[in-house]
């Protein structure tokens, strides 16, 4: 037998009125979009709920909602390049190597030669490679990059794309 902390723990997908995977909420408030009209539940190919049962009643909530009112979108800025923004995009491994020891930040076009500090110019590197590229690109040093560096997307955008990966390795 589960706990109630346990069942309203579980997460449920929010869509926006469009159907664009907003986010996750826990079951509790969930449950609150539901009850007070703000959400209806979805059903995607017969999606299993959970039962939350209460002593008088059992409430079932979808593993899917979508939001009936449209509120006004809050403006999002992509944020200014930053150490712990580069490290938490590139995952915090070295875009040459792969390490995870000793990171630093690199300007794949030097400063010194006009890089700027700009989002699709600045990756995480290890002490050693960066010292080893020094002021060169990594086309003159030989160091492929792992991944372009590039700004992050907006927080929806990118929720929508793992939701959407997470959803076609099920089907797989």
């Amino acid at each position: 037998m589960t706990c109630a902390t346990e069942i309203l723990g579980q997460s449920v997908v929010v869509f926006s009125k469009n159907y664009l995977p907003v986010s996750r909420v826990n079951v509790k408030r969930a449950i609150i979009l539901l009850v007070t009209g703000k959400a209806e539940p979805l059903d995607f190919n017969g999606a299993v709920g959970i039962a939350v049962r209460s002593p008088s009643q059992v409430v079932h909530v979808p593993a899917h909602i979508r939001l009936i009112l449209t509120g006004k979108e809050r403006d999002w800025k992509v944020p200014p390049v930053s150490r712990r923004e580069v490290l938490r995009r590139d995952r915090h491994s070295c875009q040459y190597c792969g390490s995870t020891k000793q990171l630093t930040l690199d300007h794949v076009i030097p400063r010194s030669t006009g890089g700027k500090h700009t989002w699709d110019n600045v990756v995480t590197a290890c002490q050693r490679c960066n010292n080893r590229k020094g002021s060169r690109t990594p086309i003159q040093a030989g160091m492929p990059l792992r991944t372009q560096p590039k700004a992050p997307a907006h927080p929806v955008v990118a929720f929508a794309e793992q939701f959407w990966r997470e959803q076609t390795e099920h089907l797989e």
